[in-house]
């Protein structure tokens, strides 16, 4: 098996060979946009009715042992760029002109069943709130704000802020949507009103707060965040905080600031904080032996993981892992560590599962971690609903060797995480 760092250089070495290419391509062919994107051709209503017995088979099997009520996604985006939502925004580079940012855009699209760009911020929750309530079974999305990029100064800074989804849209979405969102605020800690923003969501009744450090440009170990610190503390809020390299959106300039050990700051304060994505992806400094040395960033998540005085306070979450920069290393990892499922939550990361050329099936069967069968009837569960296709692929995924799987715990609300 290639080595985490291994798949992240070879990744990294594939985007810079291929991106003329692909901006190239993209704006040449619709037809290579869906099928990178959003590879689907069915609706979710209809796949209750039309599944096959074996795709039936494995969905039963999925919720087999899922108290329904207790079923939880820590991990869903919205997309809003401002056609209906008032604030909401992307960064231009997204909307015109042939650049690689505008490419992901149109795939982001694509597997966000948005036809018409006009209407974008209509059509991407009408498919969200679709695919969420055509899982019989229920469950519950967290949604994410998603704040600017500041400065240490305050000061904002719109060149390198990829998108702004205002919390107000969230809280009122949750509202409207409650039987399956729940609201995840976005507030950047360096923001002049920031503890203002805070203290606001906190006394809502607001659990979570949503970091995207990389593309946000904080700092987690700054001790000017401090106070923001006691005051989640105060309102005894929940950090879920992006680990790892991020290649969703352009972080390149701040990647540094992903690294799971400048999280040590707010466990210190005795908040409760999830690693996102298990810190899966990348390298980082190993801050505990001196910035010249260096480890992949989801061994020191792992290191965070093993001092027992954060027990109770860390957690990670395991959306994205699937994907096929990401395997097979953390993830395999993960299912033969039984004794960190119970520190362990679900994430979608959608609309991420939605993209076709992301989750390698093939490999995975390939590799044994599943079979050739429930290849196949995953394939067709994607073809329907890919927030469903995730997460029944996150049940049927097993070690090539122990055959061991992640427990049905990892997918249910835990204590001290409602």
């Amino acid at each position: 098996m290639e080595t985490t760092n291994q798949k992240a250089s070879s990744v990294r070495l594939f985007q810079k060979t291929t991106a003329a290419w692909l901006i190239s391509s993209l704006f040449l062919s619709g037809c290579l946009i869906d099928q990178l994107g959003g590879a689907f051709t069915h609706q979710p209503e209809e796949l209750e009715k039309n599944a096959s017995r074996g795709a039936g088979r494995l969905i039963d099997q999925a919720f087999d042992g899922i108290d329904a009520q207790r079923l939880i996604d820590f991990h869903t985006h919205i997309l809003a760029i401002g056609t209906s939502v008032n604030g909401a925004f992307v960064n231009p580079r997204m909307l015109r002109g042939i650049n690689l940012e505008r490419a992901k855009f149109r795939i982001y699209a694509s597997a966000s069943g948005i036809r018409d760009e006009k209407n974008t911020d209509a059509e991407y929750i009408a498919r969200l709130v679709r695919l969420a309530r055509a899982i019989k079974s229920g469950g519950k999305y967290r949604v994410l704000a998603f704040d600017k990029h500041y400065n240490a100064d305050g000061i904002v800074d719109l060149k390198k802020t990829n998108m702004y989804v205002p919390n107000r849209y969230i809280v009122g979405l949750a509202r409207q949507y409650a039987d399956i969102f729940l609201p995840v605020v976005s507030i950047h800690p360096y923001r002049i009103d920031g503890l203002q923003e805070l203290d606001q969501w906190g006394r809502a009744g607001v659990r979570y707060v949503k970091w995207l450090p990389n593309a946000m440009g904080m700092d987690p170990s700054n001790p000017m965040i401090d106070p923001f610190y006691r005051k989640m503390r105060e309102h005894n809020m929940i950090l879920l905080s992006h680990g790892g390299e991020e290649q969703a959106v352009e972080a390149d300039d701040d990647q540094r600031l992903g690294n799971p050990l400048l999280l040590r700051r707010p466990l210190e304060f005795g908040l409760r904080v999830i690693v996102g994505h298990a810190a899966s992806l990348g390298t980082c400094e190993d801050l505990d032996h001196g910035a010249e040395k260096t480890a992949s960033c989801f061994e020191l998540f792992l290191r965070l993981m093993a001092e027992r005085k954060y027990e109770g306070l860390l957690f990670g979450e395991i959306s994205a892992m699937v994907q096929f920069n990401r395997m097979p290393v953390p993830m395999a990892t993960l299912l033969k560590r039984q004794d960190l499922h119970h520190r362990l939550v679900n994430g979608s990361d959608y609309p991420l599962p939605a993209i076709n050329s992301l989750i390698w099936t093939r490999s995975l069967a390939r590799a044994g971690f599943i079979t050739a069968a429930e290849r196949q009837a995953l394939n067709e569960i994607y073809d329907y609903n890919p927030l469903l296709f995730d997460f029944v692929l996150k049940r049927t995924i097993r070690h090539p060797e122990t055959q061991q799987k992640l427990a049905s715990s990892v997918f249910m609300t835990k204590p001290g995480l409602q």
